[in-house]
């Protein structure tokens, strides 16, 4: 019940809360870009006034499915590439939840790419961070959905012969109603996006540059990087999905020849979420269902019921 009594509760939340006690130095490898990652989410949360009662992180398998290890709040680790199902349940179990979903991008945009297109085009409110650092780290090297054009691995000693995929034009296609780019060597812009990310009612992906020293070696390192958002050299209107697709387009293709654009590329404030959708209709009650466990004197209901109802 604790992440009951904590929803809404108004106190002042210290970043050192979100250390846990039994792991507090994450082992990642030095100069890994997760560590960017860690620090930007313990920096934003309290800024957008979440205890760790009130967080909820879901990962995947990779180097970023540590996170929640290194993060004191609820969590669950997930298996490759399902991390958004397992968060999408958690947020309509209980709305009140900040509920995160984190992974790399070969478990993000491959194996859960599937789950990635559906999620943003129903919009689910919640944020997700995809670990983008063009390798699959945790397996030791392998190309990745984001790996450019001719990158040679243990997979492709050749050299890939597929072009990458475009996370943020992929995002704003299937209907994410926030996109954004940030990276590890940018801390202050990463917290801001992930603060707005996460104020955001709505799918709010972000694409999280994050360099891998002991894999992907051949990579740039991000750096240095321009915000699109503060550059008098951009200028496109971030409501707007054809100038935001423009945008995103010259960015996705600049990043491979070392041009690093980073910022908030799509904004859609009015749109609905999932949730709101739901309740709508009337097939999402009001009250959270997760209270329904607690509640002693609550009537359960059959879903055989409840879809005879529907289709006599």
């Amino acid at each position: 019940m604790s992440t009951f009594s904590a929803i809404g509760e108004e106190r002042e939340v210290d970043r050192d809360e979100y250390t846990p006690g039994v792991e507090p130095q994450p082992t990642w490898c030095p100069g890994c870009g997760d560590f960017g990652v860690l620090k930007a989410l313990k920096q934003a949360l309290p800024e957008v006034g979440r205890s760790p009662e009130e967080t909820m992180l879901v990962t995947g398998i990779g180097c970023s499915g540590k996170l929640n290890s290194y993060l004191d709040s609820y969590g669950f680790h997930t298996i490759h590439g399902r991390s958004l199902p397992v968060a999408r349940a958690a947020k309509l179990a209980n709305p009140g939840l900040e509920v995160i979903a984190a992974g790399g991008d070969g478990d993000g945009y491959g194996i859960g790419g599937n789950h990635f297109v559906h999620t943003a085009r129903e919009n689910h409110d919640m944020t997700y961070i995809v670990f983008n650092n063009e390798i699959f780290g945790l397996t030791k090297g392998q190309t990745s959905p984001t790996s450019p054009k001719g990158h040679k691995s243990k997979t492709q000693p050749h050299g890939s012969a597929k072009e990458p995929i475009k996370p943020l034009s992929m995002a704003l296609t299937a209907g994410a109603s926030y996109v954004a780019r940030t990276a590890a060597v940018n801390p202050n812009q990463a917290k801001e996006i992930l603060v707005e990310a996460m104020n955001h009612d709505g799918f709010a992906h972000v694409d999280f540059l994050t360099q891998c020293p002991t894999w992907n070696k051949d990579a740039k390192q991000y750096v240095p990087y321009i915000d699109v958002n503060e550059s008098d050299d951009y200028d496109f209107d971030r409501t707007d999905r054809v100038d935001a697709q423009r945008m995103m387009r010259e960015a996705e293709e600049g990043l491979y020849d070392g041009e690093v654009l980073t910022g908030r590329f799509y904004v859609d404030s009015e749109r609905p979420s999932y949730q709101q959708e739901k309740q709508a209709i009337g097939e999402m009650p009001e009250e959270p269902l997760a209270e329904r466990y607690f509640d002693e004197d609550y009537e359960w209901e059959r879903s055989y019921d409840m879809f005879l109802d529907k289709h006599e």
